[in-house]
């Protein structure tokens, strides 16, 4: 039996908090900067986004897109052998994020020590983390190392913004988005193709670290908006159609664009340069903002739940992100 990873469940979770423009551009009047809700939703296509209160971390809202995504699966934490989570955010710097899920998700288990064997890691490609997680659990269903993976988006980047800087601190939102993926008979993930160039590191970054129990550097993050949107639109085309071509698909196969919920614009431009129409394309940045690694899971869960997304669509997912990383897959949902 050739040994295939498909899609069985999707879920996702925002934290309540829902924060509009008006209330950034409020925080920005207040420290003398201007902005207004037409500038940000004509820049970037954002009109709100959820932000996380405090004491609420990553692995919390992975637990609950989980929870969603197992339970749209039909199985139980205890069937779970793999467990990646891609997140910018962790909890802490060790350990990992996913063994901290593995942690919660014991509870949910009917036999409390059944998911304690599962490997668990994260990967950190920002906004291409959730391409790069699921390339990874592709390849160890495909070559048998699991069965069943639990792979999971998360961030907090409202932790990581300053809003002094009105060109940032408008586009990001926190979320989590999952999905279960089984060993099957049947192909699901079709391609996966994943790539990075370090020396663009400087475009997107939070050039701080911990050192000496203080924060050395600077922990907020840092955009060349410019550079990242000129970069984005030429590699999100190129991964799209090396994806297809490693799946033997053409654009007009697809029923669905899941881009990463960056920018309406760079959304726009990457379909328009792939000859799809903007009604082939999930969107939610519009509600969400650029939620990183989250974004893609949780545009996909909100097109399965909508009812857009049905079983046997061919779908392409894409990100970018800082490192510079970028990456796609195309699946038969």
């Amino acid at each position: 039996m050739t040994r295939h990873a498909r899609i069985t469940g999707t879920g996702s979770y925002l934290p309540p908090r829902k924060v509009s423009n008006a209330q950034i551009v409020d925080q920005l009047a207040k420290l003398g900067i201007e902005s207004s809700d037409s500038w940000i939703l004509e820049r970037t296509g954002i009109g709100s986004r959820h932000f996380v209160d405090a004491g609420v971390y990553s692995s919390d809202l992975a637990f609950e897109a989980s929870k969603a995504a197992l339970s749209a699966a039909g199985l139980g934490a205890e069937d779970i052998d793999l467990i990646i989570v891609a997140t910018s955010t962790p909890d802490m710097v060790f350990p990992s994020t996913a063994c901290i899920l593995q942690s919660k998700l014991q509870a949910l288990s009917a036999t409390s020590n059944a998911i304690a064997g599962a490997p668990a890691f994260d990967i950190q490609a920002v906004c291409s983390g959730f391409v790069y997680a699921l390339s990874v659990a592709d390849a160890m269903i495909c070559s048998g190392r699991a069965n069943k993976a639990l792979v999971v988006g998360a961030e907090v980047f409202s932790r990581l913004l300053d809003f002094k800087d009105r060109t940032t601190c408008v586009l990001f939102g926190d979320g989590a988005g999952a999905v279960v993926l089984e060993a099957s008979e049947r192909p699901g993930i079709l391609a996966t193709d994943i790539h990075s160039d370090g020396k663009h590191t400087d475009i997107l970054c939070v050039p701080g670290h911990v050192s000496g129990g203080e924060i050395s550097g600077n922990p907020l993050l840092k955009m060349d908006g410019q550079a990242v949107f000129k970069l984005a639109v030429g590699l999100l085309e190129k991964t799209a159609t090396t994806c297809l071509n490693k799946a033997g698909l053409e654009s007009k196969d697809l029923d669905w664009l899941v881009p990463h919920q960056a920018n309406i614009r760079i959304i726009q431009s990457t379909a328009k340069k792939m000859g799809l129409s903007m009604d082939k394309v999930i969107l939610t940045v519009q509600d969400h903002g650029n939620t990183s690694a989250a974004s893609i899971p949780l545009a996909l869960d909100y097109g399965v739940r909508s009812g857009k997304i049905k079983v046997g669509q061919n779908l392409l997912l894409e990100g970018v992100g800082g490192g510079f990383t970028w990456g796609s897959a195309v699946l038969t949902f």
